[in-house]
């Protein structure tokens, strides 16, 4: 069966068929200027947090509108379901095998190594300013900070808020203060609980007032939130309206920074052109337990099952992205590098990249295929499996991982321990079996050795000399 064939079948059978971006998605005429670009990228935010993709039990309009507004991406996975390493691929457009940049770096890490270039050094030659408000983590040393990677301007923290001295389990952070940077100076130099009340707050406000000054220029503006990342830390305007407890009251004001930064686009009379990003760099830690989102796919953060890669997602583009569409298509993160690069017609990269211009399936083209053969997955620098570039099939390599084995999380910011678990090769059907429960590798040998073969051939490609497996 062809990939077109495959994917068109797949999606018909999730009743999410490519008509349902149908061709009023077609671009309809393209601004004398290029785009601006907007994305939201929470952290550890589950796949069901936000309506409509799941039925929390708090409501998030103005994720709401977004989608209403815009097409929701069902399918769109992360390479990684860690931190840093996620953040780079979507950065970079390339794999963390690639970049080498994997798992969750801490303070005083150079991160990712500068010849890789970021969105905003590609979009610059096409007069972009770039901006980033929040959770940076790819880097917190003078050539890997955010204004040596083609920002403009910046404000946040250089990796995650627990990597603090009141860490509930670790004093090995004493040493290292977690600071407030604004720009290339640090103005917290020690942040607080009481800080980190105001983080969303405080990224929020700098993205709408970036807006309203940029508003005569192309921007890029990238708001990586460090919320619902624990620990958990909501402002007092929000605290206990939820009703849901801390985590739900987190969702909403997350919910209310996703409509101030949409009222500013639409003030400035900038929002009919320009595109809006929202989506998670993975799935929830649910060690956590109730300081933890919901996902209903198997495992979670800081595994290859698709309850860490999977990110729920919404692409808003007036006239050109149709309004109140839903898709299931393949996409990764690493294709958004390329994507942008196209809207906004510069040349992706002198580097290699990994990701593809995905545009014809993000507008709805009716007749867009995937353009990649497969997509690649690691946790840290364990090669763990790939994806068919339709979605339709799902290799595991073996490997461990961890798990809670069906055990709640914890309570009130406290994690429980993971158990380890172990796969062998395993094939899965992703359209009968989206949670990954039977391996039909035995009823589809020969789907398994064309995934294999090229899962072999990224292994060559990047892991070389081949890796000791369980």
């Amino acid at each position: 069966m062809s990939n077109s064939l495959t994917r068109r079948a797949f999606l018909s059978h999730t009743g999410l068929a490519a008509a349902a971006c149908c061709s009023s998605c077609v671009s309809t005429g393209r601004s004398a200027r290029p785009p601006n670009i907007v994305v939201i990228f929470l952290d550890d935010s589950g796949f069901s947090d936000f309506h409509p993709f799941g039925s929390p039990a708090y409501d998030t309009p103005n994720v709401r509108r977004l989608a209403a507004e815009g097409c929701r991406f069902t399918n769109f996975h992360v390479p990684q379901a860690i931190c840093s390493a996620s953040r780079g691929a979507l950065l970079t457009g390339c794999y963390p095998e690639r970049t080498r940049l994997f798992g969750a770096h801490g303070p005083r890490a150079r991160g990712m190594d500068p010849s890789w270039p970021t969105i905003a050094q590609v979009l610059k030659p096409a007069g972009y300013t770039s901006a980033v408000f929040g959770k940076w983590h790819i880097g917190d040393q003078p050539e890997t900070r955010p204004l040596a990677r083609g920002f403009d301007e910046c404000c946040g923290l250089m990796y995650s808020n627990d990597m603090w001295r009141h860490h509930p389990e670790s004093r090995h952070y004493d040493a290292f203060p977690l600071q407030y940077w604004e720009n290339d100076r640090v103005t917290i130099p020690d942040v607080t609980p009481a800080d980190q009340t105001h983080l969303t707050q405080w990224y929020t406000q700098h993205a709408v007032d970036f807006i309203r000054r940029k508003r005569d220029q192309p921007f890029f503006l990238y708001v990586p939130h460090n919320m619902p990342h624990v620990p958990l830390f909501v402002s007092p305007a929000f605290a206990g309206r939820s009703g849901a407890g801390l985590y739900g009251d987190v969702m909403l004001e997350l919910d209310s920074s996703v409509g101030e930064i949409m009222k500013a686009l639409d003030e400035a009379g900038v929002a009919e052109n320009t595109l809006v990003v929202f989506t998670s760099d993975n799935g929830p830690w649910t060690s956590y337990g109730n300081h933890a989102g919901a996902t209903p796919y198997r495992e979670s953060k800081g595994t290859s099952f698709d309850g860490g890669t999977r990110s729920a997602c919404i692409m808003r583009f007036p006239g050109r992205i149709p309004a109140g569409s839903v898709s299931n298509a393949m996409l990764g993160s690493i294709d958004l590098l390329p994507t942008f690069a196209r809207l906004a017609g510069v040349a992706p990269s002198q580097t290699p990249l990994d990701g593809r211009d995905v545009w014809e399936l993000v507008s709805g083209h009716p007749d867009a295929t995937n353009p990649h053969e497969y997509y690649a997955f690691t946790t840290g620098n364990t090669f763990e499996g790939v994806f068919s570039g339709d979605g339709r099939w799902k290799l595991h390599l073996p490997h461990n991982y961890r798990t809670l084995a069906g055990e709640p999380g914890g309570r009130d910011g406290i994690p429980v321990k993971y158990r380890q678990g172990q796969i062998g090769l395993s094939l899965f059907d992703m359209a009968e079996d989206p949670y990954e429960t039977t391996n039909v590798l035995d009823r589809h040998p020969e789907v398994g050795a064309r995934l294999l073969a090229l899962a072999e051939r990224h292994r060559a490609a990047f892991f070389s000399p081949p890796q000791k497996q369980p």
